[in-house]
Order: C-alpha cells, then structure tokens, then sequence
C-alpha cells in the first residue's frame, strides 16, 4: 500500500507497515536533513502529510520560533539549554570562539546563534496528539553527534519543549 501526497510524492510502507521519506533542505548556507517518519502508514492521516508539508516549507520560520525559545529558556539557570551552553564552555574553552559565528559579548546568546539546525524528524502518527509531531536537533559542532539540543514541536508547529539529548 502507498499514500499519494503533493508534497511528499508517493509514500510507499515498508514490509512493517512504516513509511519513511527524507530528503535535505537548504537554509542559507546549511543543508538540513528532513525526515518524515510513521511506525503505522495507517496512522498517517492527509492532514499530518499536509502540516508536514508546511512546516518544512516554512523551516526557516520554525527555525527562528526555536531559537527564541531556547533564548527564552535562558532566564532559567536549570534549563537543559543553559546547561547545555555551560557544558560547551567547559569542554570547549577558548576553542569555543572558534565555532561561533558572531561575538557580541553575550556568550549564551552567541552560543544560540551559533548552533546549526542538524535535521527535522517529523514524526507523522502523532498529529493532532500531546507528544512532539516534530523534532528539530541542533548542535553546536556537528561532529559531535550526543551534544545536540532538542526541540520539540507541536502537530501547530509551536515549540512544546527543548531538551539536552543526554
């Protein structure tokens, strides 16, 4: 069986039943890997395939709502996303400098700014639900694969949560 959509072409399951379509999206100067993903092709309504299809068409949107969030997140000395910054200050030192991409002399803001979007994981089952419909990773070096920041998002493309991935 296989879900036909205008954004997503034809949507075949695999052997299990799950669909599974990706491809890279540029913003700006980066290329980010978007994944859109279901354990149940049955549970993947026109509508999830249709919000899919638009919070991809406005990453850069979403990219800056997740942004904000995190710097809102900074207010709070026990966020996972000051944690996160305190913890690349420690392991990175001086070097950390080196992987920003502005100085202003606000290092938490500049950490913010600084990290790239890895990939989006829409997960297509959960729209309409309370769990995340979508998952953006960023990091701050993207060879170091466990220190990424996760936010998650609403089936209404708002950010429900950011999280360490530790």
């Amino acid at each position: 069986m296989a879900i036909e959509h205008d954004y997503f072409g034809l949507l075949e399951s695999g052997p299990d039943g799950s669909i599974f379509w990706s491809e890279n999206v540029e913003i700006g100067d980066q290329s980010v890997t978007v994944d859109l993903t279901a354990p149940e092709q049955d549970d993947v309504s026109a509508a999830a395939l249709d919000v899919a299809a638009g919070l991809i068409s406005g990453i850069e949107d979403i990219d800056r709502s997740a942004r904000n969030a995190m710097v809102n997140e900074l207010s709070d000395r026990t966020s996972e996303v000051t944690e996160y910054i305190l913890q690349q200050q420690d392991a990175m030192g001086d070097e950390l400098e080196e992987l920003l991409v502005d100085i202003s002399g606000d290092t938490h803001i500049d950490v913010i700014r600084s990290l790239q979007l890895m990939s989006m994981t829409i997960l297509a089952d959960e729209h309409g639900g309370s769990d995340p419909f979508a998952v953006l990773e960023y990091a701050l070096d993207p060879d170091a694969t466990d220190d990424v920041l996760l936010v998650n998002l609403g089936s209404d493309g708002e950010v429900l949560s950011v999280t360490s991935a530790e």
